[in-house]
């Protein structure tokens, strides 16, 4: 028989090893999945994992992981600060919409003008729509107590009909022929999200991202307020007592994760995804979730995860374009590494015993 039984103290030890012990088990799985379809799940799990790095092409893919990186890097980094305080924002997919919509419109308000301050104006516009998209729920929980989970998890589809609307609409490009969709902004000089060195696919969102590491570990471990988010998370109780105002925390976080997924945005746009379109996001809002736990909350824990998560992402590109496995699979076994890693969560705070349970 087995059985869990409760730990005196959660162990640190497993707390480090289920990131991994979860990757292990994703391969695992994830190859059982492929062989399912029909597919070898030892050169399934290769091409996703080995050729991005190592391949034939590696030197055109490798660049490619800081450009997948860096949105989940960003936008994962602002979910922890409010993770680790048991203030839980679902809704970065829409706030990172948003924050595109605005970055964009303020570029093309002035095109074709030709003028430096354009990308920095991108920028504020972009982290603030982002900031402000997730002040809806902030401040209906601080005023009425509403679930910050619904109310953002719902205004993702409102972003998205907003979306599709500007696609449409306000930011359709009049010279497209007709088609849906923005101007290409990457043929905008003054808008272009560029890289800063050709090649290496190191662009302005890959800077905000480590910049965003370094701010984050930071506060997080030199701050009063880092220390009020760790405390508001573990004991909520003891830090009403010392002092911690829960309706500031709850809009710092909210504001701080809204900003960051709105600046990510905003550097998509400007950069790989080059204009607004009616199937502009890709969840990157959705998957930061999976790099912000896969990472432990933790800074350097995200920034490691986000890399593995953006090689699954052009692993798995790869893999559909050379072995013909689905989106959808791909997209599971993503998933899978957040569920494995929930599931050997347990293992933290229990530890597995076998054999009968003693009597008292």
């Amino acid at each position: 028989m087995i059985r869990l039984e409760k730990r005196p103290q959660p162990s640190r030890a497993m707390a480090l090893a289920t990131p991994l012990l979860a990757v292990l088990a994703t391969m695992v799985f994830g190859g059982l999945l492929f062989a399912v379809l029909g597919k070898d799940p030892l050169q399934s799990i290769l091409t996703i994992f080995w050729q991005p790095l190592f391949g034939e092409f590696a030197f055109y893919y490798r660049p490619q992981l800081l450009v997948k990186g860096a949105p989940l890097v960003l936008i994962a980094m602002g979910l922890a600060l409010g993770f680790r305080a048991g203030i839980w924002n679902i809704g970065a997919e829409g706030q990172y919409i948003i924050g595109a919509i605005c970055g964009a419109a303020a570029a093309l308000a002035f095109y074709p003008l030709d003028a430096w301050w354009i990308f920095p104006l991108m920028v504020l516009c972009g982290g603030l729509g982002g900031f402000l998209w997730a002040m809806i729920p902030g401040l209906l929980k601080v005023k009425f107590g509403t679930n910050e989970i619904l109310v953002s998890l719902m205004l993702v589809y409102v972003a998205e009909q907003l979306l599709s609307s500007m696609s449409l609409g306000l930011l359709k490009n009049p010279e497209g022929y007709g088609f849906p969709g923005s101007r290409n902004l990457q043929q905008y000089a003054s808008a272009h999200n560029a890289e800063i060195i050709a090649g290496s696919g190191m662009h302005w969102g890959v800077v905000a991202a480590l910049i965003a590491v370094i701010f984050a570990y930071v506060l997080l471990t030199r701050h009063r307020l880092g220390f009020a988010i760790r405390v508001t998370g573990e004991a909520p109780r003891a830090a009403k007592f010392g002092g911690v105002n829960p309706a500031r925390l709850v809009l710092f976080c909210l504001g701080a994760s809204g900003m960051l997924a709105g600046l990510a945005g905003m550097f998509e746009v400007a950069g790989p995804a080059g204009q607004i379109t009616i199937d502009f996001n890709v969840g990157y809002g959705f998957t930061a979730i999976i790099v912000a736990f896969l990472g432990r909350l933790h800074p350097i824990g995200i920034l490691l995860a986000g890399a593995l998560m953006a090689l699954t992402y052009i692993g798995g590109d790869i893999a559909q374009s050379q072995l013909g496995l689905p989106a959808a699979a791909i997209q599971v076994f993503q998933g899978m590494l957040l569920f494995f890693l929930l599931a050997l969560d347990v293992l933290t705070n229990y530890r597995l015993r076998f054999g009968a349970a003693e009597v008292a």
